[in-house]
């Protein structure tokens, strides 16, 4: 391919692509990020490659290894496109079929179908499923669709006409103006303007500045950004050549934590492309920009998601932050000028200058505008990823989008904003989801992790959990963080441990607003939020632990104890027999009994009792509820 080297270059490749495109009599799509992958996707895309090859058939159809479609519990994911025949969990043995029945002879293979848990239902469109059918996606649109290792895919669907139009029709003050209109805010989790922070680094002093782009994402059970990253990378560096127009920057980084490998590796090939094409480099599409980018892999340190400290780290300094007195924008890599955003925040980006900065602040809520991507997981029926516009009440996300509870259960809560964020209550499950409200319910956006909990989850234990998290990836240059957020651990861990004391909850109080007030950094000064919004719905539970030494949960080891029923034990001797610890007793056919001091509260016995006799009670509880197997 020759490069482009003026925005007509652009526009002729893009009519070429699309053209090739339309030949197409059919094409498949077969999900490619982490999560499909790890369970055979890329077996099924070879599958397909070689029925296509073995036949001739490469011309008028075509399999595409696309990123993350989203409904990461239904993988590996195939759809048969343009009917748009979603099939669920599909191994490299059903392709054959798949392609004999589906792709060349239009029939639907019944019992590949996605099946609605609440109604029994097969479902055989993509667009009908409820999961899909609920969201408004913009930013994760061509995730799902894109060709990950074909620029020219990108390009078909309209991928670098932002950056022709900026080059070519608006300056640098306009650019920045439309991103102000838009209302966009950075995805990171600090919510800050970025129309505001682009405006300040253009302003600064400095002949040098840079582009960065956080991909750090060190929050659990949180993976928007490395989706994006994996399954439309070139949508982010159109980003952030756009970031480097308006604000004067020629060199930019990309800052990807080392757990990311298919991330690193599918934005290196991006990278290549873009420079192959004249996206990158020198004169970029003919225009007087040059701006480059490079890959930097971080060593998981959870704090160098903070922006000073993945600077630090960027310079090769151990990754700590320092004080915000002087700001990145003036004084940030190498003591230079930087702009740093996350990778949703600048794949916003092309979205905003191709349709305009009023149209998007037309999405979301007076001051949260757009849409946000959220990692939805935990006790939900329909895990993956989900966008959906701000103000979306939390109704919608964990019942309409998310399927409900599994097996009936109720919701008790949901945790949003990572191991820093808070957990919000049943009780406000029609909050909408947007900045400000989610603030002021003691719980924060973040970078859009939403771990959703039910009736058998202990919320002491979820701040014990979470606190430990935050323990050991303090970077421990400030006395709050590093010996603060320990002791507000001891005492939870205590707590769970049946050794709590009155006053623990008090003292808890305590520290959470001494550490929000003299913490160093913004992870500092977010790690009370688990505790305290615990505490403040779930005080109860805190008392319960305290005075009454019970888990209504049953969740806290030392605060639980299994037994069996001998009116349901048979004496099969299994659960005597899986013990590790030696601790369930009794002879064949005769009923058994458990030994409190050798039991370990492994629950190996639960899990393998075929006949419902073996129960879990707390301490102080008169009528214990029976689990199931």
């Amino acid at each position: 391919m020759n490069r482009l080297n003026s925005m007509q270059d652009l526009e002729t490749l893009r009519e070429e692509a699309i053209a090739r495109h339309q030949r197409l009599k059919k094409w498949v799509r077969v999900c490619s990020g982490t999560a499909c992958h790890s369970q055979g996707g890329e077996q099924v895309v070879h599958a397909f490659q070689q029925y296509l090859n073995a036949r001739g058939l490469t011309v008028e159809y075509m399999v595409k290894p696309t990123g993350c479609n989203g409904f990461c519990a239904q993988g590996p994911i195939v759809v048969v496109e343009p009917e748009n025949v979603f099939y669920a969990r599909v191994g490299a043995d059903r392709v054959d079929e798949i392609m004999e029945r589906t792709v060349l002879g239009d029939e639907i293979l019944d019992d590949l179908l996605y099946v609605n848990p609440e109604t029994g239902a097969k479902i055989a469109h993509e667009h009908e499923i409820p999961f899909f059918a609920g969201q408004e996606r913009m930013v994760f649109h061509s995730t799902g669709i894109n060709y990950v290792t074909d620029v020219e895919d990108y390009i078909s669907r309209g991928g670098y006409s932002a950056l022709a139009k900026t080059l070519s029709e608006m300056s640098p003050e306009q650019v920045i103006a439309e991103v102000k209109l838009s209302g966009l805010r950075g995805r990171g989790g600090g919510g800050f303007p970025t129309g505001v922070k682009w405006e300040s680094c253009r302003r600064a002093r400095g002949e040098t500045k840079y582009v960065i782009c956080n991909a750090d994402e060190g929050d659990p059970g949180a993976y928007m950004d490395r989706s994006v990253m994996e399954g439309n990378p070139h949508q982010v560096i159109e980003g952030m050549i756009i970031a480097a127009y308006a604000i004067g920057a020629t060199e930019g980084y990309i800052y990807c934590r080392f757990e990311y490998p298919l991330a690193v590796k599918n934005a290196g090939w991006a990278l290549e492309q873009a420079r192959a094409y004249g996206l990158l480099g020198q004169n970029i599409l003919g225009s007087s920009l040059s701006f480059d980018i490079f890959i930097n892999r971080g060593a998981g340190a959870f704090i160098c998601g903070e922006s000073t400290a993945l600077m630090a780290s960027l310079e090769g300094k151990i990754g700590e932050p320092r004080g915000k007195h002087i700001h990145t924008v003036e004084k940030g890599l190498w003591n230079l000028p930087s702009n740093l955003n996350n990778v949703e925040t600048y794949a916003n980006v092309p979205m905003i200058i191709s349709n305009g900065g009023k149209w998007y602040a037309g999405i979301g809520t007076e001051r949260s505008k757009g849409t946000k991507i959220f990692s939805l997981v935990g006790k939900i029926n329909n895990t993956g990823l989900v966008e959906v516009a701000m103000g979306t009440p939390l109704r919608k996300i964990v019942y309409e989008i998310g399927g409900g509870i599994p097996k009936g259960k109720c919701f008790k809560a949901v945790q949003t904003g990572g191991p820093s964020g808070g957990c919000i209550p049943e009780a406000l499950i029609d909050l909408p989801v947007d900045y400000e409200k989610l603030k002021e319910a003691g719980s924060m956006m973040g970078s859009g992790g939403m771990i959703v909990m039910d009736n058998e989850t202990c919320m002491v234990d979820v701040a014990r959990y979470f606190l430990n998290f935050l323990t050991e990836e303090s970077c421990g240059k400030c006395v709050p963080c590093r010996m603060g957020v320990k002791r507000m651990h001891e005492i939870l861990a205590g707590i769970c441990q049946g050794k709590g004391e009155p006053g623990d909850v008090e003292r808890l109080e305590e520290l959470c607003n001494s550490i929000k007030e003299s913490a160093l950094c913004g992870l500092g000064k977010s790690a009370p939020n688990p505790v305290l919004s615990t505490i403040r719905y779930f005080r109860d539970e805190y008392e319960a632990h305290i005075h009454q030494k019970k888990c209504a949960a049953r969740v806290c080891k030392p605060l639980i104890t299994y037994e069996i029923d001998l009116d349901k034990c048979t004496g099969c001797g299994r659960c005597r027999m899986k013990c590790p610890e030696g601790a369930v007793l009794g002879a064949k056919k005769e009923c058994h009994v458990i030994d409190e001091e050798a039991c370990v509260r492994c629950g190996i016995c639960l899990e393998n009792c075929k006949f419902g006799a073996i129960y879990v009670e707390s301490v102080g509880i008169e009528s214990p509820i029976f689990v199931q197997p």
